[in-house]
């Protein structure tokens, strides 16, 4: 359907607003893909906390004919009856206020009499979608601009205006592919938004760029032209079991990056550079279109069993085709295509790859994250002509990223300071913080969902993300913080801080500015 007018509803008043709200709380009474229906496991063991109704895989107790649901919190109790243990909690979901609730489902005989006990659970009923919430405290171009020119005036980008070496002051340097990479492409994009800045801007980023093609491996090894995911004081951040290793879409940040440098400048050389890193991974493709999520860098062994979510790649491949008609890689993509479809969404495990997280040991579902769910359903979504089976399961994917991530409100603690500023998104189970590129992800799904669907609830749930971005930006330098958390002063100093989150705000903000108000 393309853009649409969004007919904002701030100009038809409260009715309007009610009406979406009861929309949300309609919509989170049906479950996000149970176990009972078979295309997936029960996806929630590890779940903490719920938005939308949820159905646990509690297994039937013999003799049972019934089961009775209860639930109980602090000052309230509810329950029902069914006929299996794994039924959704849908019919008193709206009734049960936000807070810890108790689970217990027992089984009954035919003359009603408790038998067993089926499953206990315990999680948190989380706040729903209640708009309005606070609107954006710039427009969004401006907030983008400002965020870009921070970026560009951090003593640690500037250093590469006459060095093609990293300044490991900012430690995050240590992550080439996805910093280094980051770092040329606000460049490229400061040097298209600021004019005056376009001629230090480029030889930042062709310096980094260079950085990025001498750290990488030889045109013989089995992952040439690839840049290291890992750069010195790994012992220092206490990584040091990554020494000698890649994660092995991490190469695609450098092409990403490469590929803006030749866009702005027109040099052959970096668009022939990320051609180079892509024929790379078409020898690295699996016959059954997977990759390995982490290798060694010399000798491209894989070092576990774990298969890489290839979201990043999809994209990356229709860039390749659709910005510069590049047909090469359409076996590649059709393979990648399939493994996703067949094996991941079939397992619904939108496990999390981070290149600080170990993927080792992992049990299934133990560290989902919004960084693959709500991206591989842009994906879907932004296909030409997306097949229904490709909306139904963005859908999914979308439902599971806000019901796992997104936090639309927070309890104050008892000095009136709430833990996170909301509304916000958590980045993965293992890493349960506020961060502003898992808002980009959820954001920039539920925008896509809007331009298919048309739905209003959608596109307002993404304006309320983005919002947060502006409400958090610092007003004075532009800088958008990474985490979103609530911190005492003598931990303030020493917030986080990443380029590449940054740039994903920044990126999303400016496609915000896009749609008409």
């Amino acid at each position: 359907m393309g853009i649409l007018v969004a007919g904002c509803c701030r100009d038809e008043g409260k009715a309007a607003w009610e009406k979406l709200n009861r929309q949300a709380a309609q919509e989170y009474l049906e479950p996000v893909r149970p176990g009972y229906e078979g295309r997936n496991p029960y996806w929630n063991g590890f779940a903490k906390k719920f938005i939308y109704a949820p159905a646990f895989g509690f297994a039937d107790v013999s003799g049972a004919v019934k089961y009775r649901f209860e639930l109980s919190q602090e000052g309230g109790n509810w329950s029902f009856e069914a006929q299996r243990p794994c039924e959704p909690l849908s019919k008193v979901w709206n009734e049960i206020p936000v807070g810890k609730t108790e689970l217990t489902v027992l089984a009954l005989d035919a003359s009603g009499t408790v038998i067993d006990t089926a499953g206990v659970r315990t999680f948190l009923r989380d706040y729903p979608f209640a708009g309005p919430y606070r609107p954006a405290l710039l427009d969004y171009r401006t907030a983008a601009v400002k965020g870009a020119l921070y970026n560009h005036t951090m003593p640690a980008v500037r250093w590469w205006r006459d060095h093609i070496e990293p300044d490991m002051s900012y430690h995050h340097n240590t992550y080439p592919c996805k910093i280094i990479g980051a770092t040329i492409r606000n460049e490229c994009l400061v040097a298209r938004l600021l004019p005056d800045r376009r001629e230090e801007a480029l030889q930042i980023a062709r310096n980094a760029a260079q950085f990025l093609i001498d750290q990488s491996r030889p045109e013989d090894a089995p992952l040439a032209f690839f840049p290291p995911t890992y750069y010195k004081d790994l012992e220092a951040s206490r990584r040091d079991w990554n020494q000698g290793k890649t994660m092995v879409l991490e190469a695609l940040s450098a092409a990403q990056a490469f590929m803006d440098l030749f866009d702005a400048t027109g040099e052959q050389g970096w668009y022939d550079r990320a051609l180079a890193i892509t024929r790379t991974y078409a020898k690295l493709q699996r016959e059954d279109g997977s990759l390995p999520v982490k290798a060694d860098f010399v000798t491209g062994e894989p070092v576990n069993a774990s298969c890489a979510m290839l979201h990043p790649l999809l994209n990356w491949l229709r860039r390749l085709k659709e910005q510069y008609g590049v047909e090469e890689f359409e076996p590649m993509r059709a393979r990648a295509f399939n493994w996703m479809r067949e094996v991941a969404l079939e397992r619904f495990d939108m496990t999390g790859q981070f290149e600080d997280v170990s993927v080792l040991n992992l049990e299934p579902y133990q560290n989902l994250t919004n960084c693959t769910a709500a991206p591989y359903a842009s994906y879907l979504l932004r296909q030409a002509a997306p097949a229904d089976r490709d909306i139904a399961d963005a859908r999914d994917l979308i439902r599971l990223s806000e019901d796992q991530f997104v936090h639309w409100d927070w309890p104050e603690n008892a000095d009136g300071f709430k833990k996170n500023w909301t509304p916000c998104v958590h980045e993965q189970y293992h890493y349960e913080m506020p961060v502003d590129n898992s808002a980009c992800n959820v954001a920039n799904a539920w925008l896509d969902w809007f331009d298919v669907t048309g739905d209003r609830l959608a596109f307002e749930k993404a304006k309320a993300l983005i919002d947060s971005i502006t409400l958090m930006q610092n007003q004075n330098n532009g800088q958008l913080p990474t985490t979103w958390e609530w911190r005492p002063a003598y931990k303030d100093r020493n917030r986080t801080y990443w380029i590449n989150c940054s740039f994903a705000s920044i990126r999303t903000l400016l496609r915000m500015s896009e749609y008409p108000l």
